[in-house]
């Protein structure tokens, strides 16, 4: 493995240990797939360095364990925020309706 891979290797590992990012997240901030990131924590981290491949591992898993509350929580904010502009929508336009009805009168 070349110098520039090893380098990017334990570059990612360190990130993800010292802020418990995501491998989404991880591969966002540097501009890497999701694939990529996966690969180098995972496979290439373990012929590495053992000893920090599980220290990642552990933080990993333990995203693991929360995806499917993470998860509902997007779902959620999803439908409230679309909730939240609906109601906007439908209050600008009683304000002009009010506004209209006044106009005629």
């Amino acid at each position: 493995m070349n110098n520039e891979k090893l380098d990017r290797v334990t570059m990612l590992a360190n990130h993800i240990l010292s802020t418990h990012d995501t491998i989404r997240k991880t591969a966002k901030i540097f501009s890497l797939s999701k694939s990529t990131v996966h690969n180098d924590v995972s496979k290439r981290l373990y012929k590495i360095d053992k000893v920090l491949y599980l220290k990642v591992q552990k933080i990993l898993d333990e995203h693991f364990r929360e995806k499917h509350i993470r998860g509902g929580e997007a779902t959620r904010k999803k439908y409230q925020d679309l909730l939240e502009n609906l109601n906007k929508k439908l209050e600008q336009q009683l304000c002009y309706d009010d506004e209209s009805d006044e106009e005629k009168e």
